[in-house]
């Protein structure tokens, strides 16, 4: 569903870069001033993004699906934004992972709800003027209706049974 009224005004990549520095494979725990830092990093995406996802979801009926996931995660967002780290490094770190993985959902609902399009194959977005084709054309799925899409650099990146 695409809202043509609304624009991009926040930067998922960087968000999603910013995510990565704390989640995902081979990432280690960032410490002091580092860890401090990105921790303020990510509430300040957090903050961008969550006016922008209630934009968004206001748009749609009272009883839509998306609408409730999308509120209920920023409810539980302002809960992770309103808590503190508590003492000691272990703490400190849990915390600002407890952030990542809620601007992870943020950023999920924020790109389903402007109808950004992510690519099946490496779940990243398929931008504007980047090359991508039907999954349905080059997957063993091709008579689906709609099977989603995939980059174009993705094809062959994809298992083979």
């Amino acid at each position: 569903m695409t809202t043509a009224a609304l624009t991009q005004p926040v930067d998922i990549d960087t968000m999603r870069h910013s995510i990565s520095r704390l989640i995902g494979p081979d990432t280690e725990s960032p410490e002091g001033e580092e860890l401090a830092g990105l921790t303020g990093l990510l509430r300040g995406h957090m903050q961008l993004i969550i006016p922008e996802i209630e934009q968004a979801a206001g748009n749609l009926p009272m009883d839509d699906v998306p609408r409730y996931c999308a509120l209920a995660c920023i409810g539980e967002a302002r809960v992770k934004l309103r808590a503190a780290a508590g003492d000691g490094p272990h703490r400190a770190v849990a915390h600002a992972r407890k952030l990542a993985r809620s601007l992870t959902a943020l950023c999920d609902h924020y790109e389903a709800l402007t109808g950004v399009e992510m690519c099946l194959a490496c779940d990243r977005p398929i931008r504007d003027r980047e090359d991508s084709v039907s999954y349905g054309d080059v997957s063993a799925s091709g008579g689906a209706d709609y099977a989603g899409r995939i980059h174009t650099r993705c094809v062959h990146t994809l298992r083979r049974r």
